[in-house]
């Protein structure tokens, strides 16, 4: 199935880069949380350039134990060497995954080298990849970033539509400005009122009924979830893995959701928000609510799209509303989640799916950034997909995508250092085949950067 198409761990000390990146699948059985492409295009091969001389410091010390370490690499040694906090967001046996699938590392270059923190190239058996590495104060690995080396950025809109719609034949995009009233103003639109398949992206309605329940009094931020079998979903995440019965708190949840798009969070925050608020969420900042109803939760989507197909889906399809709800409670409900089979291409993704238009992702956005509240702040900081964005220029940066076969949406919230703020939304769709995620994720990163940077001229 496809994975998430790069990876960001970082210390929570760290300003400006909590917790992890792109766009994590919502139906990849196999799909790690965090790190490099695994799929990156043919042309970027290895080359034959000397290997630069590592320093001797703390961070060197692990870079070169990481390009030497011997795979799988045993579980103590990645505890030796990477943080508590890191190994919490990707579990060792992940991690591991990871390195497997990029089939080794070795460094051609490095920049920006102090004893702390490093950055560069290194080759793998999938093509070049920038890296980037620190350390804590224990000199174990805090941070990790492997990505595909950046693409140029679109100098004008007519070059990004013409690059958008070679990705996929079906396209919606939306460059916008937040008034201060809340309202988003269009820049650049394609289809900006047509609906289209989500795929993870949906976890903003999620994130907006949980802040309203917070905002209410009826949850808070430290509410405990009760990580449930019947709640458990399959990965993209992490919380999947914890004990039953275990707790996690709403924020927790909330930022586990949103940094590494954790299934399970989303839908234990779904339980505890309750559907019919997330759908009366869905309402407020959609035009396209009817489609969204029933809000499937992850665990639904898993057995509808991957048990005996198209049985279940075809028979869901087929009910009306009300209905809908029931087979959800007692057919879907009662199917093992052990049953699922994972698929790798797509599936009923204009009928079975999460939908929002461009504008209504601006809307969801908008209506995020006016909850205004710090710690909803700090998740949806939580991660830049590996956008890269100056700090400077843009103080503040919030992102949410989502991807399936044959789906790949990203969305981003910026804030630029005059108190401007701007929104872009790329949603990507083909019903026959699976996208490339490897190739058209950063293409979409690099259509998304040259946006922001046409909208600070606007």
């Amino acid at each position: 199935m496809s994975a998430a198409l790069a990876l960001a761990v970082a210390a929570p000390a760290t300003a400006t880069a909590t917790p992890v990146t792109v766009p994590a699948p919502v139906t990849a059985s196999a799909s790690v949380p965090v790190t490099a492409p695994v799929g990156v295009p043919a042309e970027a091969t290895p080359t034959s350039t000397p290997t630069p001389e590592i320093p001797d410091s703390p961070v060197g010390e692990q870079l070169r134990w990481l390009l030497a370490a011997a795979l799988p690499v045993p579980e103590d040694q990645l505890r030796a060497h990477f943080s508590a906090y890191f190994l919490e967001q990707v579990s060792p046996a992940q991690l591991n995954e990871v390195l497997q699938s990029l089939g080794g590392l070795r460094l051609e270059s490095l920049a920006d080298v102090t004893p702390t923190s490093l950055s560069g190239i290194v080759a793998t058996g999938q093509g070049r990849l920038q890296i980037s590495m620190a350390v804590d104060g224990d000199g174990r690995i805090a941070t990790l970033l492997l990505q595909q080396e950046q693409r140029p950025a679109p100098q004008t809109w007519a070059e990004l539509d013409e690059r958008l719609r070679a990705l996929a034949p079906r396209v919606g995009f939306l460059a916008a400005e937040i008034r201060g009233n809340g309202a988003c103003r269009p820049v650049h639109t394609i289809a900006p009122d047509t609906p289209r398949p989500l795929g993870s992206m949906f976890k903003l309605y999620v994130m907006g009924a949980t802040a309203e329940q917070i905002k209410k009094g009826r949850l808070s931020w430290d509410t405990p979830l009760t990580i449930r079998p019947d709640l458990k979903s399959l990965p993209s995440g992490t919380l999947q893995d914890r004990p039953d019965d275990s707790t996690v708190s709403v924020k927790e949840a909330a930022r586990l959701m949103i940094s590494i798009s954790d299934n399970t969070g989303a839908d234990l925050l779904i339980d505890k928000a309750g559907r019919a608020n997330v759908e009366t969420q869905v309402a407020r900042w959609s035009g396209h609510a009817a489609l969204n109803r029933p809000f499937l939760t992850t665990r639904e989507l898993f057995l509808l799209k991957g048990v005996d197909y198209p049985r279940l889906a075809k028979k869901y399809l087929s009910l009306d509303r009300v209905r809908r709800y029931r087979y959800l409670a007692t057919t879907v409900a009662r199917t093992p989640l052990s049953a699922v089979t994972p698929w790798d291409r797509p599936r009923d993704i204009g009928k079975l799916e999460w939908f929002a238009s461009p504008g209504d992702v601006c809307r969801a956005f908008a209506g995020l950034s006016a909850l205004n509240t710090p710690p909803l702040d700090e998740v949806m900081s939580a991660n830049d997909a590996g956008l890269g964005l100056d700090a400077k220029a843009w103080p503040r940066v919030w992102y949410k995508g989502g991807a399936e076969p044959g789906v790949l949406s990203m969305g981003f919230l910026a804030r630029d250092a005059a108190g401007r703020t701007f929104v872009v939304t790329a949603l990507t769709s083909d019903p026959r085949t699976a996208l490339d995620e490897a190739s058209a994720a950063p293409e979409l990163l690099a259509l998304v950067r040259g946006s922001f940077a046409m909208l600070a001229r606007a």
